[in-house]
């Protein structure tokens, strides 16, 4: 991808129905910033769908999009800005677009998740990647040939994926750096508000930003990553005091106080929303969801789901599908790089 002299860097979007809009103009902010700082145009972009016309994004505001069959024929970069449901928009057309489009050089991206859609081409096999943290688990799941990251963004040679939001932006900035450097990349970062060029390294959720935070003693958030790292094969809760080095009662009492429920339910509680990922995210069959998520019995699984959820795994995977406004949070997910440091 390169972008010599005076000429533009020609990116083409591809936006999906229920795509990220406030991550798709995050990345092109910093773009138009570049260009209306340097006062010529670096960089050129254009939104394209299957369906050309009006399409909606995930908040309910349409844009309006020009046919895929209108877009450049040789991109410099192409991108798939894709949100919920995305195994839905991997249409034929759309993914031979984009084998087209890697035939002949261009640099191939994904926003959100975007990088489903370019699994599903064939065009992530052997790479690093990453989608927002919500569908993390199901891609995962979905593309063992992928290794998949919870960072903000990845970049792996001429493939390039963000996890959506500022995220996308922090992307953007990265490319715009690779171009034409650090100090055209710092003012444009000035220019759209986003305090700092985040590395690829920066994890989608620090340690700070769960949903314990940094007020819960440190023995408490211990025990939490010790739960978060042994979702398929849980740990019994004795095991987890003596890792971290407290008595049950003390444990019992840590969660009770500042979680709200004890920590065998809040074990059973984050496997369940790791479940509920792959439901709704994946076709995965029931049972293989239930041992993923160390529940032994699938008749006891489905009777937990359905206390949590109101709906059994069977229904919550057609009613799942539809976006829906209540979801528990965080999507918890195995943490990959403690289970690897654990004995």
């Amino acid at each position: 991808m390169t972008a010599g002299g005076d000429d533009a860097l020609q990116v083409a979007i591809v936006v999906t129905p229920d795509f990220n809009l406030a991550a798709t103009t995050a990345f092109i902010d910093p773009l138009r910033a570049a260009n209306y700082l340097e006062g010529r145009s670096l960089f050129r972009w254009s939104l394209h769908a299957e369906q050309p016309g009006a399409v909606e994004a995930s908040n309910g505001i349409a844009i309006e999009a020009k046919a895929l069959a209108a877009a450049p024929e040789r991109p410099d970069l192409a991108l798939v800005s894709a949100s919920w449901s995305p195994e839905c928009h991997a249409t034929p057309a759309l993914l031979a677009a984009l084998r087209r489009w890697a035939r002949f050089g261009a640099v191939l991206g994904g926003i959100d998740t975007g990088g489903f859609v370019l699994a599903a081409a064939g065009l992530l096999s052997g790479r690093r990647a990453t989608v927002h943290y919500e569908h993390l688990d199901a891609f995962a799941e979905l593309h063992r040939d992928i290794e998949a990251t919870e960072r903000l963004f990845e970049i792996d040679g001429d493939r390039m994926t963000a996890a959506g939001g500022a995220a996308a932006a922090d992307l953007a900035l990265q490319i715009l750096r690779a171009h034409h450097g650090d100090a055209l990349a710092n003012a444009a970062a000035r220019y759209v508000f986003h305090e700092s060029l985040r590395p690829a390294e920066a994890r989608q959720n620090p340690d700070l930003a769960e949903p314990i935070g940094a007020a819960a003693p440190a023995a408490l958030r211990r025990a939490v990553r010790a739960m978060e790292a042994n979702l398929e094969e849980p740990v019994a809760i004795p095991a987890i005091c003596a890792e971290v080095g407290l008595s049950q009662r003390q444990m019992e009492r840590l969660f009770n106080r500042h979680i709200g429920k004890p920590p065998q339910l809040y074990y059973r509680d984050i496997r369940l929303d790791r479940a509920r990922g792959l439901v709704t995210q994946t076709e995965m069959p029931l049972s293989e969801v239930a041992t993923a998520c160390g529940f032994a019995s699938q008749v006891h699984f489905s009777r937990v789901y359905r206390e949590r959820f109101g709906m059994p795994p069977s229904a919550d995977r057609v009613e799942g599908r539809v976006p829906f406004e209540y979801r528990a949070w965080p999507m918890h997910r195995p943490n990959r790089a403690a289970a690897r440091a654990r004995p």
